[in-house]
């Protein structure tokens, strides 16, 4: 979450987060629906824009990502788990296990759509005992009274009800996901009667998902079952599963597919009539499925995965690929001597984006073609970042880009600079996952800023930080060796460090911060900036540096803010592609000598401006705090656990002093920020006391935990675990405090924040 303690209960947690079958989901409806509730704690879906130096998605193969992870739900607040941070490069999601009905955490929906990508859950329906569930999906649920047609019809067929199809849409909306991968596992009893009825089935959902949900609502149809109800799995588009896929939005074929299977699933595709068709469908909505573990898989799987990825030919025949089991470099190395979370990183990293030393030669698998496969000459290893475009988030301006470069794991939890808890075993929590910088690694880009100098550049190497931190729990380390110089110019050199890729529309104003740190005995002047990257535009960005406030000048623990305002003053008719980052300025006595220094940067936000300097400003904060007690059987040992809830609000500032010329006056009063910003997460302090009257200070409260893991909003359980040996039940009352932080990075002042007084004897 991070929480305090360990061994928390479930109550920390999202309710209800699968379902074992039908009847499960429909227990869940009946409570549910009347009204339908929304999780406002989980960040809803907002969709990438066009980007002007993005290849073209139209077009090109997408990347879907399957996630299927030691039966799912292994998530804990207090250990450590396997995340995932190459968001840019994927374009939908799914959340995998095998139950009825897989719902994603509602961590794992906020991370994904923060970035602009779908997140689906997962039907599935497995082995002899769903059999009945799969009929029951079609008909609905039967009343327990005796009924029947009204009148005999000896050409009625099977019916087909939308009950289900409403109750997941229901269900997606509820908590926030996108729609659903459908995998039957198992035969249909009922032949083509029975199939038939599931395509108008898988349309149904389909549209009370769009519906409900979204246009942007997804559901896939898994390759298993073919048009006579047979479980045989195609490996590819063929006529035996072609209803399947015309009537969802994709199709995610099976993974033991032949070499030639890619090049023959887009010749049939391209060979359909579509002209009567009202949902064409595209190459890209075919995601051929390549297993990770190799379990039948071309290539192998693990560092063999770009020989399957070549068949697929994401840039140059345009399907898609579904990549299954990616978890396998956490997995299968976790229980090897020396095995650490550095050490994961480090391997996983090398399978996504590539080594770190350009030279290093990767090993791939040993793998041959099955019996009667032709021999493929593949060459190295290719990462698989290499077979996709690259997207940025969506704009700043719609959602404000906000990244204290956390991989959704950590040992401490920082606020402000300050360590406030440290764990033995660590913490995992996808809410608090944000973007790592998706230029900065295998290896910095760094450039000369400034003039093209003749000097080699300073080696530079990147690294996540869980040692240190401004917010959360990690920071960006970039480390620079320079070589000696003997220019006449060396005393003072300055480099351009690009770090994160962003869409930015032009002729907006926005805003930049980062929060950083240097350390090394160099003098070194970092700044905030921001580079097209689009070749040929007419202008540059104009980008002005803002005077630091006290706030800015007095951070703690050697950090310090740069602020600066951009605005690209172009004429595109799309967003522009564009590189947020650092130059870096540093300045040395003996240039003749090599030297070393590192920026750590801790924080990065982007957001849009104010239209006018006129603007009023609106500032969030947290109005009022309250606190309801938990059940008996909940209480355990403290009369203090319970529920924490809190309101939040706006604040204008202070009141202006109203002039008016005439009634004809056009100018008005005031015009407020359209901007206004929202909450990441709540920090949550205790402080205990005793006479009343005592007088309290929020800084002297202890840190107990955040908001995410439960995507609730503006809610903490607070779990006995989550106490500090300062709470007993033997003090008269205690203080708990809720702390904003912003999405754009900015942790609320005390005033900003509420607190609520719990007394032991009004709970006991």
């Amino acid at each position: 979450m991070p929480l305090r303690g360990s061994n928390h209960s479930s109550l920390v947690s999202d309710d209800a987060p699968y379902f074992r079958s039908l009847s499960e989901l429909d227990a869940w409806s009946r409570v549910s629906r009347s009204p339908l509730r929304k999780q406002h704690g989980v960040l809803p879906f907002t969709p990438r824009s066009t980007t002007e130096g993005v290849s073209d998605t139209a077009h090109g193969g997408k990347l879907l990502v399957c996630h299927d992870y030691k039966g799912g739900y292994t998530e804990s607040p207090s250990s450590l788990s396997y995340t995932f941070n190459f968001w840019g490069l994927c374009d939908i999601f799914i959340y995998f296990a095998h139950h009825r009905v897989t719902v994603p955490p509602s961590g794992w929906i906020t991370v994904a759509h923060r970035h602009g990508v779908k997140m689906l859950g997962t039907l599935i329906f497995e082995h002899a005992e769903s059999e009945a569930d799969c009929l029951r999906l079609l008909v609905g649920p039967l009343p327990q009274s005796q009924t029947g047609t009204a009148k005999s019809d000896p050409n009625m067929t099977l019916p087909v009800s939308p009950h289900y199809a409403r109750v997941l849409a229901e269900l997606a909306y509820e908590r926030g996901f996108d729609g659903y991968l459908l995998n039957f596992e198992v035969p249909l009893r009922g032949g083509v009667e029975q199939t038939r009825a599931l395509t108008l089935w898988i349309a149904l959902l389909e549209s009370e998902l769009k519906r409900t949900v979204g246009s942007h609502a997804h559901v896939l149809w898994y390759d298993s079952i073919i048009v006579d109800g047979r479980l045989a799995w195609q490996d590819r588009l063929n006529s035996a599963n072609l209803p399947f896929f015309l009537s969802s939005t994709g199709f995610f074929s099976n993974y033991t597919w032949r070499s030639h299977y890619p090049d023959v699933t887009a010749q049939y595709l391209l060979s359909l009539d579509q002209s009567v068709s009202s949902r064409p469908k595209q190459l890209q909505d075919l995601y051929m499925g390549v297993d990770v573990w190799g379990r039948g898989s071309h290539g192998g799987g693990g560092f063999g995965l770009y020989k399957a990825l070549s068949h697929v030919g994401p840039k140059t025949l345009g399907l898609s690929v579904a990549l299954f089991g990616h978890a396998w470099t956490w997995e299968s190395e976790q229980d090897k001597p020396g095995w650490s979370w550095d050490s994961w990183w480090d391997y996983e990293r090398k399978l996504w984006l590539g080594p770190v030393d350009k030279d290093e030669v990767v090993p791939v698998p040993d793998w041959k073609p099955r019996e009667g496969e032709p021999e493929c000459q593949h060459g190295p290893f290719i990462p698989i970042a290499d077979f996709f475009s690259r997207r940025p988030p969506p704009n700043p301006a719609v959602l404000p880009f906000f990244t204290s470069f956390s991989p959704g794991v950590g040992w401490s939890w920082f606020v402000q600079g300050t360590r406030v808890i440290k764990t033995d075993c660590g913490w995992t929590d996808l809410n608090k996952s944000t973007s790592i910088g998706d230029m900065i690694f295998p290896r910095p880009g760094l450039a000369w800023e400034g003039d093209d100098r003749d000097e080699v550049l300073p080696r530079a190497t990147s690294k996540l930080s869980m040692d240190d931190a401004w917010l959360g729990g990690s920071s960006l380390v970039v480390s620079l060796s320079v070589p000696a110089s003997h220019a006449e110019d060396a005393f003072f050199r300055c480099v351009w460090l690009p770090i994160q890729s962003l869409s930015i529309t032009p002729r907006k104003s926005y805003r930049m911060s980062a929060v950083l740190m240097s350390t090394g005995t160099v003098d070194v002047d970092v700044g905030a900036s921001i580079k097209p990257l689009v070749p040929g535009l007419d202008t540059g960005f104009e980008v002005t540096h803002v005077p630091a406030s006290p706030q800015q000048a007095t951070l703690l623990g050697g950090w310090i803010e740069t602020v600066v305002d951009f605005k690209l003053p172009t004429r595109c008719q799309h967003d522009v592609l564009s590189a947020a980052g650092l130059i870096i300025g540093f300045a040395c006595e003996d240039p003749t000598q090599p030297l070393d220094f590192s920026v750590h940067v801790g924080a990065l936000s982007v957001y849009a401006n104010p239209s006018s300097p006129d603007h009023t400003v609106v500032e969030p904060k947290v109005i009022w705090a309250d606190h309801t007690p938990a059940l008996p059987s909940e209480r355990s040992s403290s009369p203090f656990v319970g529920r924490l809830t809190w309101g939040t609000g706006m604040s204008l500032g202070p009141v202006p002093t109203i002039t008016l010329t005439s009634p004809e006056d056009t100018k008005p009063c005031w015009l407020l920020d359209e901007n206004i910003p929202g909450f990441l997460y709540f920090n949550i302090y205790v402080h205990a006391h005793g006479p009343e009257g005592a007088a309290l200070a929020p800084e002297d409260a202890e840190f107990i935990g955040t908001t995410g893991l439960d995507g609730r909003e503006n809610q903490f359980y607070v779990d006995p675990a989550c106490l500090p040996s300062s709470v007993t039940d033997t003090e008269k009352a205690v203080r708990f405090y809720v702390q904003g932080v912003t999405d754009r990075g900015r942790v609320l002042d005390w005033k900003d924040c509420a607190f609520v007084d719990v007394r032991a004897q009004a709970v006991i």
